[in-house]
């Protein structure tokens, strides 16, 4: 019989209003997916209620006789699910067929940190040109503080002739994605 850690305390009615202001900001867990199966299970998990967050890009696809533009999973295989993890959460998510498990660490689920989700979120909302980019450990971390971009927050790449990047890597699942930069002005993130 599978039993299942919960590692992440879940405020009771006896707690305190702080706790219940930290109980609204809930926190972000990764999904690991069999290939292909991502949609289906962000349709099917919305359905129930929960937040979901499948980052997408726009690929080009060719066909015989002509091309196609797709959107696919910017990190295939991985979707973020915003939600407490009481039991019954955890069985909806992980019972669902195409789901493999929620990453984490020593059987227990571990959580990305809500900055890392929003900056993800921001570089797909932008205008801005944005690709899948090789995992960037810890690093100097900076935050954008104009632009659309603002809030961002991530590591700044300035490749020889080339435009500058902000990446903003997951450690979790040990993905990054790259954005092209322009003139924004940038401050350190501690």
């Amino acid at each position: 019989m599978f039993a299942h850690n919960f590692c992440h305390e879940i405020p009771g009615p006896e707690a305190s209003s702080a706790q219940h202001l930290a109980a609204a900001a809930l926190p972000w867990f990764v999904i690991h997916a069999r290939s292909k199966h991502e949609a289906k299970i962000e349709f099917a998990l919305r359905q129930k209620g929960l937040e979901i967050f499948l980052p997408r890009i726009t690929v080009c696809s060719r066909r015989q006789d002509r091309r196609l533009f797709m959107q696919v999973p910017l990190f295939p295989g991985y979707l973020f699910v915003r939600t407490v993890l009481e039991p019954q959460a955890y069985y909806e998510i992980i019972k669902h067929p195409g789901v493999v498990r929620l990453l984490g660490i020593n059987g227990c689920p571990g959580t990305v940190p809500p900055e890392q989700v929003d900056s993800i979120r921001a570089i797909v909302a932008s205008d801005r040109t944005y690709y899948p980019w090789d995992y960037l450990g810890p690093g100097r971390q900076v935050r954008i503080i104009e632009g659309p971009l603002s809030g961002t927050i991530g590591i700044i790449l300035r490749p020889r002739g080339k435009k500058q990047r902000l990446v903003v890597s997951v450690e979790l699942f040990q993905r990054s994605v790259a954005v092209e930069l322009e003139n924004e002005a940038v401050e350190p993130h501690s």
